[in-house]
């Protein structure tokens, strides 16, 4: 998974996904599939995705009771899914739980999914920290706080944003996880996203894998965009 571009198929359905994937025959994708996907076309999407030889991140971000976390993980180990998560604000019982489900879910001979928590969302600011959540440490601290948890309770990294990931790194260790969504490239528009970066500073930063989403899947040309991005995200310049 390290040093992986994820490509977020945010779509609604399977005949949009496919239609993307058109011009990427060629290439062996990491793509994540997110609830709006999953809801629409269920477990069938990630069958067809893992057909077409794609590693799959399956993005639900489950938050419940360790009970049906273990459960739930239990079920999406089955689908053959390469890395799935949850929010580390679930806490340590429900992270543990996470990872019995997917021991228990995943076949003999296999190995488990990779599990990783969300810290705090891309799109969440300093404010909305202090003054919705009532934490009382600042966001980057709050982000530290939960990726300590997740690494305590075994989850294999967290998803935070590339100002976090030097940080995260130099105090958890290189072999931690970290993948950062609302990566876009230095033309592209923030959009909903409030801690965004680019390819290059996400590779400055140490980041494990970046995940991108519009400006690949709204690109005139997704494939010439995607291997842009790509060559960034890998220090090739052109």
């Amino acid at each position: 998974m390290k040093d992986s571009l994820i490509i977020a198929l945010d779509f609604p359905g399977k005949n949009q996904v496919m239609e993307f994937l058109k011009p990427f025959e060629q290439e062996q994708l990491f793509v994540k599939v997110g609830m709006e996907l999953f809801y629409s076309e269920g477990p069938a999407i990630i069958e067809e995705l893992k057909k077409q030889g794609h590693q799959i991140f399956l993005d639900l971000k489950l938050h419940d009771i360790p009970n049906t976390v273990k459960s739930s993980m239990k079920v999406l180990a089955g689908m053959g899914c390469d890395l799935v998560n949850v929010h580390a604000a679930g806490g340590s019982d429900m992270m543990n739980a996470a990872l019995e489900g997917l021991e228990a879910g995943t076949a003999s001979g296999h190995k488990r999914p990779y599990c990783i928590a969300v810290t705090q969302l891309t799109s969440t600011s300093e404010n909305q920290v202090k003054q919705e959540q009532q934490i009382t440490v600042g966001l980057q601290e709050s982000v530290m706080n939960y990726a300590k948890l997740a690494q305590s309770s075994g989850l294999d990294g967290v998803v935070c944003s590339p100002h976090e990931a030097d940080m995260i790194h130099g105090r958890l260790g290189k072999d931690f996880f970290t993948v950062t969504p609302g990566i876009r490239p230095a033309e592209s528009a923030l959009q909903d996203q409030k801690r965004a970066a680019t390819p290059k500073f996400a590779r400055e930063q140490g980041v494990s894998a970046i995940v991108v989403g519009r400006p690949i899947t709204r690109s005139a040309n997704p494939l010439e965009s995607y291997l842009a991005i790509k060559n960034e995200w890998k220090g090739v310049y052109q």
